[in-house]
């Protein structure tokens, strides 16, 4: 328990949005991917995940770690409509109404509330990603119900010290996560397989480097010096201690940040792609189209879209 205390020390948690939502007509998502993590609460109607349309019930919540590709079904799944992960981007307004009465939460028909956000270890490594914990479902937790809906309705005021109040109730969000996947004895395996990279200190200097040199030059040889290992070894090293190769994870890392730009940054694609590291324009368009499944300038109209 007191590794993991230490990892949760280490956790720099950021929110990013929480809605409440009204389903409009029932949809399925067959490759819905976002970067950050998603805690989804069920208030009424349907929601259910997965090809096998797993059910959540109601009051019981869905998360969704950041980087994870996944068919979630929103309603009635005998009258779902398939849509690809572009097509919601693009239309969302037709499938999706947004709630801003903060006394609405919970009471409106066929509706669920989120919150998303990032929960990174040394304020580099995507926490649940690397832990390659799967979506799944977390059972009648009224203490993470609640915090789901006092952030809600924080989000939908304009009282003083909202920001602090959201960032304090984020990451207890993030704890209550940790306690229930502890608790549960959920992913095992996978905890104890992929947590002992947290302790290396030499991988933590490269996811180091990694983040504060994501436009130059990351090969492998890069890494063998950070490291002080050989160049022949560095991404076997990596791997054994990740799971991944590290162009690999240098790439999700890239675009991740790209998605940041797109998001808070009036920049051009072009002048983006080149700050990530892609001096080939038209190469991280595609990129970018075959990780998240749409264009960049789609994404980029992504947090307008959100406010339906």
């Amino acid at each position: 328990m007191e590794d993991y205390n230490k990892i949760i020390e280490s956790l720099g948690v950021k929110f990013i949005k929480a809605r409440n939502i009204r389903i409009l007509q029932p949809i399925t998502i067959k490759n819905f991917y976002d970067v950050e993590n998603t805690l989804l609460i069920l208030y009424n109607g349907e929601v259910s995940i997965g090809e096998e349309k797993i059910k959540v019930e109601v009051g019981d919540m869905l998360f969704i770690p950041g980087g994870k590709h996944v068919t979630v079904t929103y309603g009635d799944p005998t009258n779902a409509k398939g849509v690809s992960n572009e097509e919601f981007m693009t239309h969302r307004e037709a499938y999706w109404e947004g709630n801003h009465d903060p006394k609405l939460i919970g009471h409106l028909p066929n509706s669920f509330g989120y919150v998303s956000f990032e929960a990174k270890v040394f304020d580099s490594v995507n926490f649940f990603n690397s832990l390659d914990v799967p979506p799944f479902i977390i059972k009648r937790e009224d203490h993470l119900a609640n915090t789901i809906d006092q952030i809600l309705a924080e989000e939908m005021t304009d009282l003083a010290g909202k920001g602090r109040i959201i960032k304090i109730k984020t990451e207890e969000i993030v704890i209550e996560v940790v306690r229930y996947i502890l608790k549960n004895r959920l992913f095992v395996e996978q905890l104890v397989t992929n947590s002992t990279y947290f302790k290396d200190p030499r991988l933590i200097d490269i996811f180091a480097y990694i983040k504060e040199n994501l436009g130059g030059d990351l090969s492998n040889k890069v890494l063998a010096n950070v490291a002080n290992v050989s160049e022949d070894y560095v991404g076997q090293y990596f791997k054994m201690l990740t799971g991944i190769n590290p162009q690999d994870y240098i790439e999700y890392q890239r675009m991740e940040a790209a998605v940041g730009l797109l998001r808070t940054s009036k920049k051009s694609i072009r002048a983006i792609g080149a700050e990530v590291g892609y001096k080939d324009t038209a190469y991280f368009c595609r990129r970018f189209k075959m990780m998240f499944g749409i264009p960049a300038g789609k994404m980029r109209r992504r947090e307008s879209l959100m406010n339906v």
